[in-house]
């Protein structure tokens, strides 16, 4: 089957993606016609939807009928179908004022910003710099509002891996290529034990001849119309304070 697909397939993937990122359960084809304006019948719904999983977009999870969208249905969603969300003036000055206080400090200035991270994204903030061996990160309580982090063994894996800074270092200066300015990377590209349901929104700065990253851990269906533009313009304030 080709890997092409029609407008009528784009435009069910793009409405399953949407609902999915809202609610984390698999999407049925029934919820999709109800609530979506498809123009076509929910059995021709389900049609594509079966095509759109032999081809890779969508997965069947075995507890239910309904299917979620595959790391490589969220990378199309994310390159070609979403629209950003960018910060609002107003939300733009707080953060410059959030972290105004902490400009003479580069260590200040990250810990600063990592705090504003996850509270404009209501998501986990790290912070790294190559060749230091320290962290910034905040914004814990926010894991615990998604459901995908219910599951202990899953938050467990997430909060240990926080706390092991040559893995850290590994997903942000090895893992990432820095062929785009915002990169997003699916914990099952990892390889790593539990990652599955984690999504990563990351970016590289220079502030002071340092070589440093930033970025949302979360889950995989993070809300990434509002995450990468906003991690896109933190990086811009890092490199406007400190020079790249």
């Amino acid at each position: 089957m080709s890997d092409a697909l029609t407008a009528r397939q784009t435009q069910v993937l793009k409405s399953l993606i949407d609902e999915y990122i809202l609610t984390a359960e698999p999407v049925g084809s029934e919820s999709l016609d109800k609530k979506y304006n498809l123009g076509v019948s929910p059995a021709t719904i389900r049609n594509e939807m079966m095509d759109l999983t032999k081809m890779g977009y969508l997965r069947q999870p075995h507890t239910s009928a309904g299917r979620i969208p595959s790391p490589k249905a969220m990378k199309f969603y994310i390159d070609q179908l979403m629209e950003e969300r960018h910060m609002s003036v107003a939300e733009e000055v707080k953060v410059k004022e959030d972290v105004s206080g902490a400009k003479n400090n580069l260590d200040s200035f990250l810990d600063e910003a990592t705090h504003a991270l996850a509270q404009v994204t209501k998501s986990l903030a790290v912070a790294a710099l190559d060749e230091e061996d320290k962290l910034w990160h905040s914004g814990y309580s926010y894991v615990f509002e998604n459901p995908e982090f219910a599951d202990f063994e899953a938050t467990a894996q997430l909060f240990s891996f926080l706390e092991e800074v040559q893995r850290m270092h590994e997903l942000f200066f090895r893992r990432m290529t820095g062929a785009t300015p915002i990169e997003v990377i699916f914990g099952e590209e990892l390889g790593w034990p539990g990652f599955s349901p984690i999504g990563v929104v990351a970016t590289h700065f220079s502030a002071q001849g340092k070589h440093g990253a930033l970025g949302i851990i979360g889950p995989a269906r993070l809300p990434y119309s509002r995450v990468i533009p906003v991690v896109r313009y933190f990086r811009d304030v890092i490199e406007e304070v400190y020079g790249r």
